[in-house]
């Protein structure tokens, strides 16, 4: 009798390893509280997969022998902790398709940064000619790409601390830590170290032959890599030349020194702003690990276009420049945007709180904003914290009427900057639908 496995979940990851399992001889069974978009019914239906939308039929789940568990449901979920009760294994996504491919990992994780730094490690990768697929947090499932028989000597995959709460036995042949900043601490009990805990693990498993490159100057990760007796190769990197670095920028140059000596012009680097000196760093790093060359590693550094969301410039209208920064969903992304500010800003900001503390961009907001437009379906905390500072403000409830609170607020040589802070799901499909109706609406005006 075949092994049963149950996928929670039938979006992105959870179809995909629906369809993994099926191709593997699995009995499979994919159940979603939700109703399951038309797109990812057809996959089921061509790897003939059983499923079920808006439940969870307690006698189908029960006898799994394995349930794969998207990201998304959080691990107090009533079926989740009727599943642990059981002792019923459950593993994430990116775990089960792990077992089925010999491709060498890249993995990124970190609270700020990671899909910049994925895309830019994937644009270097594949310029370069390298046999290279993109999953996890961004682009396609790696189950799905394993079902559909793709066999690529590497994988460079964003991991949310979502998925490495459930991986087990997976190793990233090189791991990527960015940063940890407070963020989702609603799924982590409100406890920082829960939350940091999970992003550690990108380190378990790690042998001798791997590399673990990471950012030095980050305080949580300097006091949390003095926990672990770590295997792999430690690849730092800073935005200053010091003692231990093996990449940093050092008057106008952006350095490597390991394995080879490798520089370039600071200016030559597409990516700008202060946090992404340390994302082309950890790319740099992670490419020049791989043996991709000099050459093309000068070239692939300098012609990145950017990440959708993430600092977009939208439109320049009535002199007033326009940013979708969406992707910034926690305080820490905001902070690095307001950094990289030149004029005066007008802010949008709002959304689902994750137990967020605005402190931290407290002084940036007072010295870079001419105003501040909440957008969300309740903005109390914001006006509590906001309200009080001598700065502008409007409240807002949908996309078409923040962007016209902003119009009438901006004056020519402003910025109006999309970076909200929080999660989108108060108001919005994800954090994609919010950046594209920003977007939309600016083009409007």
């Amino acid at each position: 009798m075949s092994k049963r496995i149950v996928v929670l979940g039938a979006a992105e990851s959870g179809v995909g390893a629906a369809a993994l399992a099926k191709v593997k001889g699995f009995d499979v069974f994919v159940s979603d509280m939700g109703k399951i978009k038309d797109n990812y019914k057809d996959i089921l239906v061509q790897y003939e997969v059983a499923w079920e939308e808006g439940q969870h039929t307690e006698a189908l789940i029960m006898n799994a022998d394995e349930v794969v568990k998207s990201p998304g449901i959080p691990e107090n979920a009533p079926m989740v902790l009727k599943l642990k009760a059981a002792g019923i294994p459950i593993v994430s996504e990116i775990e089960f398709a792990g077992r089925y491919t010999h491709a060498k990992m890249v993995c990124i994780t970190g609270s700020n940064g990671k899909t910049t730094t994925t895309s830019l490690i994937y644009h270097i990768f594949k310029s370069a000619g390298y046999n290279v697929g993109l999953a996890g947090n961004i682009g396609r499932s790696l189950a799905l790409q394993i079902a559909e028989g793709k066999t690529y000597d590497y994988y460079v995959i964003e991991l949310s601390s979502f998925q490495l709460d459930n991986m087990y036995k997976f190793r990233a042949n090189i791991a990527v830590l960015l940063n940890i900043t407070p963020d989702h601490l609603d799924r982590y009990d409100n406890c920082m170290q829960n939350y940091t805990d999970s992003k550690m693990r990108i380190l378990q498993n790690q042998t001798e032959e791997d590399s673990f490159v990471y950012w030095a100057d980050d305080p949580i990760v300097k006091e949390e890599l003095k926990k672990y007796g770590i295997k792999s190769r430690k690849c730092p990197f800073s935005i200053l030349s010091k003692e231990g670095m093996i990449g940093y920028i050092s008057e106008g140059k952006y350095v490597i020194e390991y394995p080879t000596p490798f520089n370039m012009e600071q200016e030559e680097l597409s990516l700008r702003g202060k946090h992404n000196m340390y994302n082309s760093l950890a790319a740099g790093i992670t490419a020049h690990l791989s043996g991709v060359s000099d050459e093309k590693l000068r070239e692939c550094l300098g012609d990145f276009e950017g990440v959708e969301h993430r600092l977009q410039k939208v439109a320049r209208i009535g002199g007033v420049q326009y940013i979708n920064d969406s992707k910034a969903t926690n305080v820490d992304a905001c902070w690095y945007a307001l950094d990289s500010m030149t004029t005066p800003t007008i802010l949008i900001i709002g959304g689902k709180d994750k137990g967020n503390d605005y402190n931290a961009i407290k002084d940036l907001v007072k010295e870079k904003c001419a105003g501040i437009v909440y957008l969300g379906a309740d903005n109390q905390k914001l006006h509590d914290f906001f309200d009080g500072m001598g700065i502008p403000v409007a409240d807002t409830h949908s996309m078409k009427d923040c962007v016209t609170a902003c119009k009438q607020m901006a004056k020519p040589g402003y910025t109006v900057l999309l970076s909200p802070c929080c999660a989108s799901f108060d108001l919005f499909k994800n954090m994609e639908d919010r950046g594209e109706q920003f977007c939309h609406y600016v083009n409007e005006i």
